[in-house]
């Protein structure tokens, strides 16, 4: 009976805390439609790149590689950088240090080098990891664990804002109201003008960051978590199954965004010249947007994992459709991919994170870790595009989404293993 009365107590406490979270997740949402912005320009830019320097499908999925790969390197030591100065300033430094890949993109233009280029983003991925390793858990901290997953894919929402945005304004900008790579296809000077206003972008919200008061979180310290540190990470099923998820998604979520612009310009799906394919691209994140303000309310409701699941088969569905068809079928069944990508990313997170005390930080590393899925996959696809077809390597990041509708069915199961371990 006192047991009950306690639990009552903490979440009286709890929702008066809420309150106060309002400020600081209004501020966080900034950051999601910021790096949402940048991470989808990298889909514009491919074709972009591909046309000036002449490159080969595989050579183009470099672009990718370089931004994605910084997070396997960057990752771990963004984790201990958030774990012993805090999430606030784990924000800051991300900022700065995005700003200043940004900023190399001048440059990359003025040497006309592709490995400058790749330099730069690898650069800005960088300070887009150390944003996400502090960003995701801070957001799942800033109320009750079992509402984690509807606050985050609430954040990612704003998040997809952006990334419905940026083809739209990254075709004007990188190609041009003509729309075609003909005209300076020998330049990329249309790529430094953006690039130098998101470094001011950058600079001007870590300024605001740096004066903004943030609430500390406790939540992942607290002495009632000793049990779970005394446990190695390793022997967490659902964290290790959810990196293989993150890996997986980001990479077949990357692929796929990746060679729509050229995917639509085949004449036997739509033959779309690449400044009208890009404003399609927009459609597909905007999806993606959609998909996570109906997850967030749904997942009040239906249990996070089941809702992951269903979506998972539904991608999956829809990826055989665009392979084995062809014209408006095809097209509008891979941008409606978007619509159940959307919860995905936070619902495998805050899913995976569960339970994990003090070791949360560390665990959220583990799990931007894996973003490095989003370097790897879209090269793998890349070879098969330029072996076989572009409508023939979705079968690859078709392979990704049936780990992740496996994940769905088995997480909870994978979930209760590390709890009976940390209890006993």
């Amino acid at each position: 009976m006192s047991e009950i009365n306690t639990n009552q107590h903490f979440e009286t406490n709890e929702q008066q805390q809420n309150k106060n979270y309002l400020p600081a997740l209004t501020a966080m949402t900034t950051l999601f439609f910021l790096w949402g912005f940048i991470t989808v320009l990298n889909d514009v830019l491919i074709p972009r790149l591909k046309g000036v320097f002449d490159l080969s499908y595989t050579e183009a999925m470099l672009v990718q590689f370089c931004f994605f790969g910084a997070y396997f390197i960057v990752s771990l030591p963004a984790g201990l950088l958030v774990k012993n100065f805090g999430y606030k300033n784990g924000v800051l430094s991300g900022l700065v240090v995005a700003s200043i890949g940004c900023l190399l993109f001048y440059p990359a233009v003025v040497v006309h080098e592709y490995w400058l280029f790749l330099t730069a983003l690898f650069v800005l991925a960088g300070g887009i990891t150390v944003l996400q390793v502090s960003a995701n858990p801070y957001v799942a901290a800033l109320g009750p664990e079992k509402t984690a997953s509807s606050r985050l894919n609430l954040a990612q929402a704003l998040n997809s804002l952006g990334t419905t945005v940026g083809p739209y304004v990254g075709g004007i900008l990188f190609f041009g109201a003509a729309g075609s790579l003909t005209a300076g296809a020998a330049s990329a000077e249309s790529v430094k003008i953006p690039y130098l206003m998101l470094a001011a972008a950058l600079l001007t919200i870590a300024v605001v960051f740096a004066f903004l008061k943030l609430p500390e979180i406790n939540a992942h310290k607290e002495q009632n978590d000793c049990k779970a540190k005394d446990h190695s990470l390793t022997k967490a099923p659902h964290l290790i199954m959810g990196v293989v998820g993150i890996f997986c998604y980001v990479g077949g979520e990357v692929a796929i965004g990746s060679f729509l612009v050229n995917f639509f310009g085949e004449a036997h799906i739509a033959g779309l010249e690449e400044h009208a394919a890009s404003a399609l691209i927009a459609y597909y994140w905007g999806g993606a947007m959609v998909g996570r303000f109906i997850g967030s309310a749904l997942m009040q409701k239906v249990a996070p994992s089941k809702v992951l699941a269903f979506n998972g088969f539904a991608v999956i569905t829809l990826l055989l459709i665009t392979i084995f068809t062809q014209g408006n079928v095809a097209l509008y069944s891979v941008l409606a991919i978007g619509l159940f990508n959307s919860i995905m990313f936070p619902t495998i997170f805050s899913l995976a994170i569960k339970g994990l005390g003090s070791q949360t930080s560390k665990g959220s590393g583990w799990l931007c870790l894996a973003i490095v899925g989003g370097a790897l996959i879209p090269l793998l696809q890349g070879f098969v595009a330029d072996t076989m077809s572009i409508q023939d390597s979705f079968f690859i990041p078709a392979l990704c989404y049936v780990f992740i509708a496996w994940y769905g069915l088995n997480v909870v199961k994978l979930s209760n293993r590390w709890q009976q371990l940390v209890s006993k």
